[in-house]
């Protein structure tokens, strides 16, 4: 059963900006970014399974590879999405909590133990302390 105070708190929530909302956006548009880069180091490969086919030795194709080279986009697509990623999953469970779900609710949702919840929570905590002394916590 919803209260009016529930319902209120839960469309602010929803149109509040930043948060969880901008997290989200950031998230999109990584995903966006590293899909480029891994289709590239997809074609990347398939040129060097080519070259391999006609007989080159590596140390021919490795001096004379494209930048960005293949470990370079994978790593970082999967930086990016590790850190873009986190910053989601850390501002989807305030959110969470803001609308009022528990810490327990929290971690079944999302697989996690209810410390590494409360991990998420005091994280945000913390990089909005930062934010407000204006330091760049470098999320």
């Amino acid at each position: 059963m919803t209260t009016a105070g529930d319902g209120d708190r839960t469309a602010g929530a929803r149109a509040a900006p930043g948060g969880a909302d901008a997290a989200l956006a950031a998230l999109g548009a990584q995903l966006e970014a590293s899909i480029a880069d891994l289709e590239s180091a997809r074609e990347r490969v398939r040129e060097l399974q080519a070259l391999r086919a006609e007989g080159l030795g590596w140390r021919e194709i490795v001096p004379r590879e494209k930048r960005p080279l293949i470990v370079e986009s994978v790593t970082r697509a999967l930086d990016g999405l590790g850190a873009v990623g986190g910053r989601f999953r850390r501002e989807e469970a305030v959110a969470l909590h803001d609308e009022g779900e528990t810490i327990a609710g929290i971690g079944r949702l999302f697989g996690v133990s209810r410390q590494r919840v409360s991990s998420y929570l005091q994280e945000h905590v913390q990089v909005q302390g930062e934010r407000a002394a204006g330091e760049d916590p470098g999320r």
